[in-house]
């Protein structure tokens, strides 16, 4: 049987080999790991988005200041304003809108159709069918993408 004593001389010798087992614990952070690669991307044509997507935008008042997606930050999907125009900025929002692997289900496609046509909730709703001439624009822009 050991005295109290001995017991705190005991854990007085182990408390610098404890100190050094946790001391790695302790060291320097490390670079994190390199996420997960290998998947594909769907690559949208810009081009093609600055040519026939970004005047159906406009035209359909989507950039508008105010409630609309051009007055600042109202979900997820913003543009530049009418009087400052950014193509960049503007492509790289709308391929936000875009699914990669169900294109036709893409909120760039479902938000501004009619409920009746498939739609998803969005106050405004440019597009009564499929078969509207800008919605049409916007699926072969999609569609056209290629993955890589």
């Amino acid at each position: 049987m050991t005295t109290a004593a001995e017991a705190r001389t005991h854990r007085v010798r182990l408390a610098p080999v404890a100190l050094c087992l946790g001391l790695p614990g302790c060291s320097s952070p490390t670079a994190p790991q390199k996420p997960p690669s290998g998947g594909q991307t769907l690559v949208l044509s810009f081009s093609q988005f600055q040519q026939t997507i970004e005047p159906v935008l406009s035209r359909q008042g989507c950039d508008a200041t105010g409630d609309c997606h051009g007055g600042g930050i109202r979900g997820t999907f913003q543009l530049s304003p009418p009087g400052a125009k950014d193509a960049q900025f503007d492509f790289d929002q709308a391929s936000l809108q875009v699914y990669a692997t169900n294109r036709a289900a893409s909120p760039l496609l479902t938000a501004p159709l009619a409920d009746s046509a498939g739609g998803t909730p969005h106050p405004y709703k440019p597009f009564a069918s499929t078969s509207d001439t800008d919605y049409q624009a916007i699926l072969q822009w999609i569609q056209s993408g290629t993955m890589q």
